[in-house]
């Protein structure tokens, strides 16, 4: 048998991964305690200070620097205590983008449930789900009964796609749209930043009318919400596009397939259809965010759905009737973005 070396860069990995856990909620609670925040404000602030802060006993803020330390994302120098340069850009605000609302949201929601991986993977279906009250098939659905975990949910959420949306507002192809559909668009970040770098589009977000309900509080003109079932209730018409962003991974082909030909109906010759998200490689061996989300989906969310290749939506595409189908892939986060005309 033959055996690893000890500077294996797999190794390492692994090492990393069996402590991870541990570590990512160190991170999260250094994030919510407010500590990165703080050593934003006053860099090389020694223990006494932070505990002072934190009111943490000095044993318990030991330990927890310790452990948030090992992640090189604190420095110790000199006695006192340095925010790393990415926990500045990324921990340190409490901005509608920072990943403290990722965290917390991942927290919360998405990795209590991998506790059930083993179970729901060998049954086949999101078994993860019973810890949420309701009986919905879908974590979407259920979160309406926990209105208070569903902002957190929605806050993550909102957070993660401002982190990525910006590679999807560069793309040339808005430039020729007047009126765009965001079909589960969420609380209307999208379309928000869309409609405020192109001045002539025009944004409609559909939705279930509890996430519409936090959409509400996104303030954009130009973008018009519509509560409804993506699935059950028709697309609206008098739009040139529609755009499925971080959509359509949650579902199987059949579902996938039934969405973008409802799009197809919708919209008129020439019209455009968009799909953006996560992309697994074409052998589907590579990508840590889609391969995270993947089981998430499976466990959780829906018992279903995956970071697909962009291969899989083009195939799709092609079946629901469009034309002129390609990707443009190597996206922020493992993104790309599929495009398709209608004849």
């Amino acid at each position: 048998m033959q055996k690893f070396e000890q500077d294996d860069p797999v190794l390492d990995r692994f090492h990393f991964l069996v402590n991870a856990p541990a570590l990512f909620n160190a991170v999260t609670t250094a994030a919510e305690i407010g500590i990165f925040a703080f050593l934003s404000e006053k860099p090389g602030a020694e223990a006494d200070e932070l505990r002072a802060f934190s009111d943490l006993p000095a044993h318990q803020l030991r330990v927890l620097l310790q452990a948030v330390c090992s992640t090189g994302l604190l420095e110790r120098r000199d006695g006192g205590y340095h925010n790393s340069t990415v926990a500045e850009e990324l921990l340190a605000s409490d901005g509608p983008d920072s990943w403290r609302h990722i965290l917390t949201g991942w927290k919360e929601v998405y990795y209590p449930a991998f506790v059930h991986m083993t179970g729901a993977l060998r049954a086949g279906t999101n078994t993860a789900l019973d810890t949420h009250p309701g009986d919905e098939p879908t974590l979407y659905q259920r979160l309406a009964h926990d209105p208070q975990l569903e902002e957190v949910f929605h806050r993550a959420m909102t957070a993660f796609t401002l982190r990525s949306v910006d590679a999807l507002v560069d793309q040339p192809v808005f430039a020729g749209i007047r009126h765009v559909l965001d079909v589960g668009g969420g609380d209307g970040s999208t379309s928000a930043r869309l409609v405020a770098r192109y001045p002539g589009l025009q944004s409609t977000v559909f939705d279930m009318p509890s996430v519409s309900r936090l959409a509400e509080d996104v303030q954009a003109d130009r973008v018009d919400l519509l509560a409804g079932d993506i699935f059950t209730d028709p697309f609206p018409e008098g739009h040139d596009a529609v755009l499925f962003s971080h959509v359509l991974e949650i579902f199987d082909g059949d579902d996938i397939l039934r969405l973008l030909r409802k799009a197809y109906e919708s919209l008129p010759s020439g019209g455009k259809v968009l799909l953006y998200g996560y992309n697994v490689s074409d052998d589907e061996t590579d990508g840590i965010f889609g391969a995270r989300l993947g089981l998430y989906f499976n466990v959780l969310v829906s018992g279903r759905g995956m970071a697909y290749p962009a291969r899989d939506y083009e195939r799709w595409l092609g079946l629901a009737g469009f034309e002129q189908v390609g990707t443009t892939g190597g996206l922020s986060y493992e993104h790309g973005l599929t495009t398709g005309v209608k004849p």
